[in-house]
């Protein structure tokens, strides 16, 4: 049984569609659609600013950037880790869509030898609705199936 992956995501979504060649003389594949939402927040505004001793209604000095960056890569590992567990299984992956989303993916991806050699390609995307999404991973995959 082989398993083919194509994941389309971005910093808010990520669609993993599954191909799956049970037989070798069967005509019909499994196809499976999964939709996984990050938890990573926007623009977050933590507490630590102080105002300035001029002026009581002036702007604030934000000090807290660090804080911001080390949740955001800390929700974005998470984001990371639940989409790693849906493609446990696979036996080639395509990786999809626009932003930096697909690289830091790829990172994270490569750090694990399971996964070592299993990306066949990354390439930049736009929105895309599920059908389009599964659409692209069939035709990309065709010659394996």
């Amino acid at each position: 049984m082989k398993k083919y992956v194509g994941i389309w995501l971005d910093h808010r979504e990520a669609f993993v569609v599954s191909l799956v060649k049970d037989q070798a003389f069967v005509d019909e594949n499994q196809e499976n659609i999964e939709h996984i939402e990050s938890d990573i927040e926007g623009r977050v505004r933590l507490s630590g600013g102080s105002r300035t001793r001029k002026t009581p209604y002036g702007p604030q000095e934000i000090s807290v950037d660090g804080k911001q960056e080390d949740r955001f890569k800390l929700q974005l590992r998470e984001y990371f880790k639940e989409i790693l567990l849906r493609i446990s299984d696979a036996d080639r992956i395509l990786i999809f869509g626009p932003g930096e989303a697909k690289i830091e993916l790829k990172k994270e991806i490569e750090k694990s030898k399971r996964f070592a050699n299993i990306i066949k390609k990354i390439e930049s995307a736009d929105k895309m609705t599920k059908r389009q999404i599964a659409a692209k991973v069939r035709a990309f995959f065709k010659q394996y199936l």
